[in-house]
């Protein structure tokens, strides 16, 4: 099975990405799907994704099928 490597600081990114539109795209989809296959996040990562899943739970954020969302 290929072994599945994040990006450094990529869900931080992604974080301040989604926090700032409000919404989940196709990208990060996938992106949260690294970081949760990649087994390996640091504590700051896991809070992340619980924030993150928890926002999305709560209707605080919505789930777009764009690939992804570009901040001008």
């Amino acid at each position: 099975m290929p072994s599945v490597l994040l990006l450094p600081n990529a869900l931080s990114e992604m974080f301040a990405q989604i926090s700032t539109t409000g919404e989940i795209t196709v990208a990060d989809r996938y992106g949260l799907m690294a970081a949760i296959l990649a087994e390996r996040m640091t504590e700051e990562e896991m809070r992340c994704l619980d924030r993150l899943l928890y926002a999305l739970c709560r209707g605080r954020l919505k789930v777009v099928d764009t690939l992804s969302t570009v901040i001008g």
